[in-house]
């Protein structure tokens, strides 16, 4: 970089930790970072066309999108298990030395089964033997490796809102069914409706990434239930979004919302 400008030099690699860790001092202020997310509906409906991934839609909510999943068909629990088992047991156990590398497996396992759900660090710990403090450090370095991704909830002072609640997703559908160990088929599961809200904020998120647009990102809940799936604030108006597998489910926008907050868009995005 110092000695031959002329020439670009693109780094990659599948470990973001360790990219991060050996580049991050010598190259500040030199370098431009893409993160490379599983492929995106776009991107896959630009492949396959729209026809194709509209029938393919069930089986990425179970199997996902990485790319060597999309490009072995027939082999989608082979590949995830593969990618699970390097992704999150080795890159971040070797990298970070954990010293309790059972409570590490144990604790995305506990987090796959609240998707969708607000998450306590403390009911957390409790469920995987780990205080606090661990917890949170753990989900970090889970997020650092883009595994999991963290959605706060929006506080703005209104009464009964939740101040400091947060959720829990995951960037790739498969890699959550392959740490439970769940590969039914979409139209006979239990969690549809977790499945569909994680495979919607991940495909906003990556949607938001490669347009360029800087949002913030939130849900929103009071403590008497009120609440909406996902929130995106640009320039102080908000648009509202809810996710509902079933076309019959319509649920209306809170009122408590509208009259507090200045909302330019509201959907309900369902199959």
């Amino acid at each position: 970089m110092d000695h031959i400008p002329e020439v670009q030099v693109v780094a990659t690699g599948s470990s973001a930790l360790d990219l991060a860790n050996k580049s991050q001092e010598s190259l500040t202020g030199r370098k431009w970072v893409f993160n490379l997310c599983p492929f995106s509906f776009a991107e896959l409906v630009k492949e396959n066309g729209f026809l194709f991934e509209s029938r393919q839609l069930n089986h990425r909510l179970v199997y996902g999108s990485y790319p060597e999943v999309v490009n072995n068909p027939g082999k989608e629990k082979d590949v995830l298990r593969l990618l699970s088992e390097s992704y999150i047991y080795k890159d971040i156990l070797m990298m970070e030395g954990i010293n309790k590398p059972e409570k590490l497996v144990k604790l995305p396992e506990a987090m796959a089964f609240q998707v969708g759900s607000e998450v306590s660090y403390s009911e957390m710990g409790r469920i995987v033997g780990l205080n606090n403090e661990t917890v949170e450090k753990y989900i970090d370095l889970l997020e650092k490796s883009f595994v999991i991704f963290r959605l706060k909830s929006l506080s703005r002072n209104l009464r009964k809102e939740l101040k400091m609640g947060r959720k829990i997703y995951f960037f790739d559908n498969g890699i959550r069914n392959s740490l439970i160990g769940q590969f039914a088929p979409f139209e006979s599961r239990l969690d549809k409706g977790a499945l569909w809200e994680n495979y919607l904020i991940s495909e906003r998120m990556k949607y938001n990434a490669y347009s360029n647009r800087w949002v913030n990102a939130y849900f929103w809940r009071t403590q008497d239930q009120q609440e909406i799936d996902y929130l995106e604030e640009s320039d102080g108006t908000f648009d509202a979004f809810e996710f509902k597998w079933s076309e019959k489910r319509n649920p209306k926008l809170s009122k408590t919302f509208l009259k507090n907050y200045r909302v330019s868009e509201s959907k309900v995005i369902h199959s």
